[in-house]
C-alpha cells in the first residue's frame, strides 16, 4: 500500500489518521508539484488525473483519490479498529463535522491560501479580512456541532478528528501569525477545550506535530529560496 500526500496539506491527515489507529504502514510518497515549487507533478497524473494529495495506491495496484474517500475504503476494508460509532446518528455526526470542515472552513480558507503565495505588498487586506471573518463564522457553526466528551464525535478518535485538527492548526496557528491577526482561539469554547485537551491523544499530537514541522521546513526553503534570488539580484546589478 502506497499513499501519496504532503505533511502541509490537510486533507492527508485524516487519511494518516485511519492509517495510524488501524495499524497500517503504507509507503508514504510525497509526489513533485506541490507547495512552493515549479517542479511539475509530472507522472503523479497517471495514479491521480486529479492532481491533487492524497491517492491510496492498494496492494493490488488500485489507486482511489479524494480524503473522504480513501476513509471510507479503510473502514470498509479494515473494520478493526473502527473509527466510526456503531450508532446511526453518531456515524453522521462524523459525517458532518467532515462536511463542516470540508465546505465551509476550507472554502472560506481559500483567499487565505491564494494570499499566502503572494508577495505582501499585493495582498487584498480588506479581502484578506473578509476571509478571515468566514473562517471565524465557519469555525462557529462546527461549535454548535462538536462533541464535548474529548474528541469532535465521541470519546475516541473518528475521523472527524482528522478532518478537524489540521483546519484548527490553520485557524489558530498558521493564519494569525502570517496575516497578523489574533487569534479566534477562545471565541468557540467547546472547540478551544477541544483543542487544549486533544494533544493527550499520542495519534493526534503525532499529527499535529507532522504538521508543524512541514509547515517550519516548508517556511524555510522559502527563506532561502527568497535569499537566493536576492542575493543573485543583487549580483546582477553590481555586474
Amino acid at each position: 500500500m502506497k499513499l501519496y500526500q504532503t505533511y502541509t496539506s490537510p486533507f492527508p491527515t485524516r487519511v494518516r489518521l485511519c492509517l495510524y489507529v488501524k495499524g497500517l504502514s503504507p509507503e508514504i510518497i510525497e509526489p513533485p508539484g506541490f507547495h512552493a515549487t515549479v517542479e511539475s507533478k509530472g507522472d503523479y497524473f497517471d495514479i491521480n488525473p486529479i492532481g491533487r494529495v492524497p491517492a491510496l495506491v492498494t496492494d493490488d495496484g488500485q489507486a482511489l483519490p479524494e480524503s473522504e474517500v480513501i476513509c471510507e475504503y479503510l473502514e470498509d476494508a479494515y473494520p478493526d479498529p473502527p473509527l466510526l460509532p456503531k450508532d446511526p446518528w453518531g456515524r453522521a455526526q462524523v459525517r458532518l463535522i467532515s462536511r463542516l470542515c470540508d465546505f465551509y472552513l476550507v472554502m472560506a480558507m481559500r483567499t487565505l491560501f491564494n494570499a499566502s503565495g503572494t508577495s505582501r505588498r499585493n495582498w487584498n487586506r480588506p479581502s484578506i479580512d473578509r476571509a478571515l471573518a468566514e473562517v471565524e463564522a465557519a469555525l462557529g457553526y462546527i461549535e454548535h456541532y462538536i462533541g464535548n466528551a474529548g474528541y469532535a464525535v465521541g470519546d475516541r478518535l473518528t475521523w472527524a478528528d482528522g478532518a478537524l485538527l489540521p483546519q484548527l492548526q490553520l485557524s489558530y496557528e498558521w493564519a494569525p501569525t502570517l496575516f497578523d491577526t489574533p487569534s479566534p482561539l477562545g471565541k468557540h469554547p467547546k472547540l478551544a477545550a477541544y483543542w487544549a485537551g486533544i494533544v493527550r491523544d499520542p495519534i493526534a499530537a503525532r499529527l499535529l506535530k507532522e504538521t508543524r514541522d512541514a509547515i517550519a521546513h516548508e517556511q524555510e526553503n522559502a527563506r532561502a529560496i527568497a535569499r537566493q534570488r536576492a542575493a543573485a539580484a543583487a549580483a546582477g546589478q553590481s555586474s
